[in-house]
């Protein structure tokens, strides 16, 4: 295909030029597959631990022709898994180590792009999740009070009521919300263009339209290899950052869940518009039903909206025709219009694509210094920040392997998730998980008090 993906984020750059493929064989230190956040940060980050490594990023499409050009451009501190399955598997320290450093990220994250001169409409306005209906606001109150107990405080996490939500910023029917500082709105093709550029100034090659085929692991006498359509790649590192499209690779059908999270957005809104509802400061919002909403305005005040509710396919399958589904879209705009109900503009883009979820929801960044092999990924939807804090751990393994660092020290490093269930146990327990989830939704909206399905989801899910 080699163009860039149908969404927002991509529109202002049709017809930008594609970076030329890989045509003979190469000799590097690291080869990189995958010229999304994970790939671009991990080559940024090496760099400049040492200037002199030979790296060079391999991308099948355009760089960000993935999640990372189409998602909802939240730099959150968020974690796919519960805190209480880091407490439980890792100890109360190992969690407050790891948030600290996820918040320390949705800053050093802005910071570097700055350094970097890209330009990516980042804006540090937080979070907010509002409390809709009286299940919301009891499900939003236990968050609070967990993590209370794991000691947040509320300078991390805090309850806004509707007299707080009124000068800041407030959607139809909200009963309150909680609020986190650790967010920052961006504009997600900016920002994965301008590390591709950043990584060429720095000295990798950066390949687009050269798909990987095989991967070879290293040995004592050998080097890894990877195979491409055209040429082969001898490194001592190669870095899989393929994240919902690691289901093409051999063998990794069953490391990653393909799931789909669409978009849509609308024309830029009136300042007046936006005094009604306020977002003054950008914040980005969702609330609390169970299948996920994330919305942000944009920098040229559009909103941009976002949710789950697209199927799985049946053996992990990913393709093209998947990024559209026009019952989703439908449903994300009638949404949009129910938490701002004088919304009366047009809905001017539509997108998705697959993210990658871990059997465990736990992400993972592992480094084989035998095989040469490494990996970085599994966020389910949580990447935008995650991929830069994976991307400083696989730096500082493969520069610096006996010295530990804050990243990796984190607890999902050199750990692995379990695998997929074989299908057609992987297709039914996750659809069932997305029927759950709508129903308990569908009911909650229509009924005081919580559904019943939250109790089977939540065991369904592990929490």
């Amino acid at each position: 295909m080699t163009s860039p993906p149908p969404s927002l984020w991509w529109s202002e750059f049709a017809g930008a030029s594609v970076r030329a493929p890989l045509r003979g064989d190469l000799d590097v230190d690291v080869a990189i597959i995958g010229g999304g956040y994970t790939g671009l940060w991990t080559a940024r980050e090496l760099l400049r631990r040492d200037p002199h490594l030979h790296v060079v990023v391999l991308e099948a499409e355009v760089c960000g022709f993935g999640a990372s050009g189409r998602n909802g451009g939240w730099v959150s501190a968020l974690f796919p898994a519960p805190a209480t399955t880091i407490v439980a598997r890792h100890g109360r320290d190992a969690f407050q180590r790891q948030r600290r450093v996820l918040q320390d990220a949705v800053v050093s994250l802005g910071v570097a792009a700055a350094a970097d001169s890209i330009e990516c409409d980042y804006r540090r306005g937080g979070t907010l999740t509002f409390a809709r209906s009286s299940a919301q606001v009891a499900r939003a109150q236990r968050e609070l009070a967990s993590a209370a107990e794991l000691g947040v405080d509320e300078e991390d996490l805090r309850w806004l009521g509707p007299e707080d939500l009124a000068g800041v910023a407030t959607v139809h029917g909200a009963r309150g919300a909680t609020f986190s500082p650790h967010c920052a709105r961006i504009h997600p093709a900016r920002l994965v263009r301008g590390l591709a550029d950043v990584v060429e100034r720095l000295g990798a090659r950066v390949h687009e339209g050269t798909r990987v085929t095989r991967v070879v692991a290293g040995t004592s006498s050998r080097r890894a290899r990877v195979i491409t359509r055209g040429a082969t790649v001898r490194a001592r590192y190669v870095v899989r950052a393929t994240e919902g499209f690691t289901v093409a690779m051999t063998r990794q059908r069953r490391t990653l869940a393909p799931l789909y999270s669409l978009m849509i957005a609308t024309a830029p809104l009136s300042d007046s518009w936006w005094r009604d509802y306020g977002f003054a400061q950008s914040p980005t919002f969702g609330d609390e039903r169970h299948l996920l909403v994330y919305g942000q305005r944009t920098a040229d005040n559009r909103l941009a909206f976002g949710g789950r509710g697209s199927p799985y396919h049946f053996g992990s399958t990913v393709e093209p025709r998947f990024d559209a589904n026009p019952a989703v879209f439908a449903h994300l705009a009638t949404s949009l219009r129910e938490l701002f109900p004088t919304l009366d503009t047009e809905i001017t883009h539509q997108w998705g694509g697959p993210l990658g979820m871990p059997r465990d929801r736990l992400p993972s960044v592992i480094v084989d210094h035998a095989t040469g092999l490494a990996t970085a990924g599994g966020y389910t939807g949580d990447g935008v920040t995650l991929s830069y804090v994976c991307a400083n751990a696989l730096a500082d393994l493969i520069v610096t392997p006996a010295t530990p660092t804050p990243y990796s020290e984190l607890p999902f490093v050199n750990r692995a998730s379990r695998r997929w269930e074989l299908e057609p146990l992987r297709w039914a327990g996750i659809n069932a998980g997305i029927a759950l989830a709508t129903y308990a939704d569908h009911y909650e909206g229509r009924h005081e008090g919580e559904s019943r399905a939250t109790t089977w989801l939540s065991r369904l899910m592990g929490v």
